[in-house]
């Protein structure tokens, strides 16, 4: 399960007359979770809310928690973080505070009860009514709780603020149909319902006409789509698809699962000219007893078979992967298995975690709970094992010329380093010599490796060409453009003298 931990865009809007409204959103958990904040901040701006300050931490009229339940204390984190806004909304009048997300969805009866300042909980389903949410808590002046138990639309009809204005998420799913022991998340996130091909492929479309370059189509379990309209090859259909579509320079996908990762996908990878050499493929153990007692439907064989197939297909493809340390049971035996998996499959990097209770899982109450210190020690044995194995695979590009898209902050160090930074193809991560002419994150750049650490690589020479694209340019057109006047709030209640209420709106995660 592919993890982030970041704070998303904040948003203002226009209350009842009392003048212009602030919002933040701040997110925790996978990317299906980054691209649900797209959508609550693309609502909140379209109910007049206006984006407030990078750094306003907390101080702005309204603050959205958009939540993960992955980790054991994620609900910790949540009441920790709402306890601090407590004497902020205290001291500040008209001031909301609405959660969010897969927490939401599990907790729904319990967070106005233990942080009653909370004035409204929504859940995974129904993110589409936030704004009218927020409007029914000040006009009744009590809390919100409306938690939909299924998704009654795909949240790609909800209005949205891209964080990026040259790479985009794309959602062609949501839910998962998997039953792994230790994820919580398709409990909360439904049966897996998949978009039409034509919806995905009209939205690519209206993304690469406001510019946007890179794609990133996403799944909880991404590769399954198709299950749902009855087509096995309905993904490997929609990446060729997606090779069609002129000015759409890269398409990347997350997060596939071993199951279902069949010949006819790696084939469309490898023949469609912007599917992009890299490949994210959970692992999560390379024990088979482990990967049976996590309901993983595939073996270690079946895993290592895959990325020989990959590798054999586009040489230079990035490999990375999730693992697990210390799931309930896991012996020595076992996870020098998954040493030995490692070994094997050399990923260009992996996202490990250490094994902790989700409530409400299977894996939760089985026996062989491991001690905590068992579990540390095997998980610094597998990082430093697979921070070697990545420095190892970053030295193999060292010399090669690579085509870089100019990201925005991504090198923390590129102010006072003269640099700028971007994504090679592959996905790995090149810090290069600020060019003597302007670059614009969106536009590319072609360089030459000379050095290469575990997580970076570095271009020290100067750029043997820049090149300026429609992506740069929408990056400069939002960067310089003038921000609207906000619209007006939209409360969703009869006679309450507004403007007109918000369309028919939904809600809808990723990741295996």
């Amino acid at each position: 399960m592919t993890s982030s931990n970041r704070r998303s865009s904040t948003v203002d809007t226009q209350g009842t007359g009392t003048g212009t409204r602030t919002y933040e959103v701040r997110t925790y958990g996978c990317q299906m979770n980054v691209h649900d904040s797209e959508r609550l901040s693309g609502l909140l701006e379209d109910a007049g809310y206006v984006r407030a300050p990078e750094d306003a931490d907390g101080d702005a009229d309204v603050v959205v928690f958009n939540t993960c339940a992955v980790r054991e204390n994620a609900d910790n984190k949540l009441y920790g973080n709402l306890g601090r806004l407590a004497p902020r909304k205290t001291s500040r009048p008209g001031m909301q505070i609405a959660v969010g997300g897969c927490l939401a969805q599990k907790d729904r009866d319990t967070i106005v009860k233990r942080a009653p300042w909370v004035d409204v909980v929504f859940g995974t389903h129904n993110i589409g009514k936030l704004p009218v949410l927020l409007e029914r808590a000040r006009v009744q002046e009590e809390a919100q709780v409306e938690i939909a138990e299924s998704l009654e639309a795909f949240p790609s009809t909800l209005p949205t603020r891209r964080e990026s204005a040259y790479a985009a998420w794309v959602s062609i799913s949501v839910g998962c149909n998997n039953t792994c022991t230790f994820c919580i998340v398709p409990a909360l996130r439904g049966k897996e319902k998949d978009r039409r091909p034509g919806d995905i492929l009209a939205e690519i479309e209206a993304l690469v006409g406001e510019g946007v370059s890179e794609i990133t189509l996403l799944g909880q379990n991404v590769n399954a789509y198709g299950s749902d309209i009855g087509d096995r090859q309905a993904f490997s259909k929609l990446l060729r698809a997606c090779g069609t579509i002129e000015g759409l320079e890269r398409v990347r996908f997350t997060s596939p699962h071993p199951r279902d990762f069949t010949d006819d996908v790696i084939a469309a990878m490898a023949e469609t000219p912007n599917a992009m050499p890299q490949l994210h493929m959970p692992l999560q153990s390379g024990s088979d007893t482990v990967l049976k007692a996590m309901r993983r439907s595939y073996r270690q064989e079946r895993f290592l078979g895959i990325i020989e197939k990959v590798r054999a297909a586009i040489p230079h493809a990035a490999i990375s992967t999730d693992i697990i340390v210390g799931f309930p049971g896991e012996t020595e035996e076992d996870f020098e298995q998954t040493l030995h998996t490692v070994r094997e499959a050399r990923f260009a990097q992996a996202f490990t975690f250490q094994y902790s209770k989700r409530p409400g899982t299977p894996a939760a109450t089985m026996d062989g709970q491991l001690p905590k210190e068992i579990v540390q020690a095997r998980y610094e044995r597998l990082v430093a094992l697979q921070e070697e194995i990545s420095w190892e695979e970053n030295k193999k590009q060292v010399g090669r010329t690579l085509e870089v898209m100019v990201a925005e902050g991504e090198g923390r160090k590129d102010g006072a380093t003269h640099r700028l930074s971007g994504r090679a193809p592959d996905n790995r991560l090149v810090h290069f010599t600020k060019p003597e002419q302007e670059v614009r994150p969106g536009d590319v750049v072609t360089v030459e490796i000379t050095y290469a650490a575990p997580h970076h690589l570095l271009a020290e020479g100067q750029a043997t060409a820049v090149r300026r694209t429609r992506a740069g340019d929408a990056w400069e057109k939002r960067n310089t453009a003038q921000a609207p006047a906000p619209a007006g709030v939209m409360l969703g209640l009869p006679q309450i003298g507004v403007p007109a209420p918000l369309p028919p709106v939904t809600g809808g995660c990723a990741v295996s």
